[in-house]
């Protein structure tokens, strides 16, 4: 009798031992796909490519690209929330509201609101006084600066010296260039090329609002810049 008594406690403590094993087993497996799902989402929103993967140089357009200072926004769910956009089907252009700021000042507010917390807004580029382009979210990823078309668009704020928000020469002439070459690259129509405005009836960006025939310019300027790079190839 203690005899299979023993037997039976053998077999109890044996069948635990096991359970305990799978167990164990189980989590482990589960832990290192958690550490590897996290590490993947890190290295997608921390990457610091100089243009986008969605936004790659193509060779046959290499030369028409603009200088581009990657200063990527650090992840945070205010400025840079890391939301995949639904595909690039338009440009939209803003003015940044606030004459003689800087591209790197704009671009700074824009990462100061992780820690301020103060407004939801971002830009995926700013273009600067000097012409100089800052590039804040990449082209597959949604900025907050066009209310409901921030999905399906990439926007550009720009920097004036007045309060009319007329871009200079060197503004306009970066702008003109860059909105030409993401047309290219990302196969967006100059037809496509919108102002805040469009979207949403905000004057903005103020200047091109109030003068319907600046803006036709600026259009007409993008598609010439295009119909010249393509020429070039």
């Amino acid at each position: 009798m203690a005899v299979i008594k023993k037997k039976k406690k053998i077999r109890k403590v044996k069948y635990i031992n096991e359970e305990k094993i799978r167990f164990f087993a189980i989590f482990g497996c589960l832990l290192i796909f958690v550490i590897t799902l996290c590490g993947l989402i890190f290295r997608a929103c921390t990457r610091d490519d100089r243009i986008s993967p969605y936004c790659q140089p193509d060779p046959a357009y290499d030369d028409g690209r603009p200088y581009i200072d990657v200063q990527l926004l650090t992840p945070n769910e205010y400025s840079r929330p890391c939301i995949p956009s639904d595909g690039v089907r338009g440009i939209v252009i803003h003015y940044v509201g606030n004459p003689g700021s800087s591209a790197q000042s704009n671009r700074d507010y824009f990462e100061g609101l992780k820690d301020s917390g103060e407004a939801y807004a971002s830009s995926n580029f700013v273009v600067g006084l000097e012409g100089e382009i800052i590039q804040c979210i990449p082209t597959n990823e949604i900025a907050y600066c066009s209310n409901e078309r921030n999905s399906d668009t990439v926007s550009i704020e720009v920097c004036h010296e007045t309060a009319d928000g007329k871009f200079n020469a060197s503004t306009y002439s970066s702008l003109v260039n860059l909105t030409g070459w993401l047309c290219m690259y990302l196969d967006v129509s100059p037809k496509s090329v919108i102002r805040h405005y469009d979207v949403t009836g905000k004057i903005c960006p103020k200047y091109y609002v109030e003068h319907e025939d600046a803006w036709d310019t600026f259009i007409d300027d993008v598609k010439v810049w295009i119909r010249t790079e393509k020429s070039r190839q």
